[in-house]
C-alpha cells in the first residue's frame, strides 16, 4: 500500500471509530448511561484529535510545496471526517436533551 493510502486510511479508520463511539454515546444517554456517554465521548475524541493531526499534516505539507492527487478515497477520508465531527457535535446536543427529557419524566 502506498503512502498516502496508508494516510487516507488512517483519517477513515480514525474518523470511523470516532462516529461510531458518539452514536454508542446517544444510545447510553437514552439508557440515562450518562457517564459512560461522557466515557465515550472522550474516547471518541481522542480518535477525532488522531484524524484531525493526520489531516492538518497534510495541509501543511501542501502548504510547503508538497502536493497530493486528490483521489476519491481521498475525497471520501475527508467526507468521513467531516460527517464524524458532525455526529460528534450533535452527540452533545442528543445528550443534553435526553437529560432535560429524564428531568421532565422524572418530576
Amino acid at each position: 500500500m502506498e503512502e498516502m493510502e496508508q494516510i487516507i486510511f488512517e483519517i477513515i479508520s480514525n474518523g470511523g471509530n470516532a462516529k461510531g463511539l458518539a452514536y454508542e454515546a446517544i444510545m447510553e444517554a437514552e439508557k440515562g448511561n450518562y457517564e459512560k456517554a461522557d466515557e465515550l465521548l472522550v474516547e471518541a475524541d481522542a480518535y477525532l484529535k488522531t484524524a484531525h493531526q493526520v489531516q492538518t499534516n497534510l495541509i501543511q505539507e501542501e502548504a510547503a510545496g508538497k502536493n497530493h492527487d486528490v483521489t476519491v478515497l481521498f475525497v471520501h477520508a475527508q467526507d468521513h471526517l467531516m460527517t464524524s465531527m458532525e455526529v460528534r457535535s450533535l452527540a452533545d446536543y442528543f445528550i443534553k436533551l435526553n437529560k432535560r427529557v429524564n428531568e421532565l419524566e422524572n418530576k
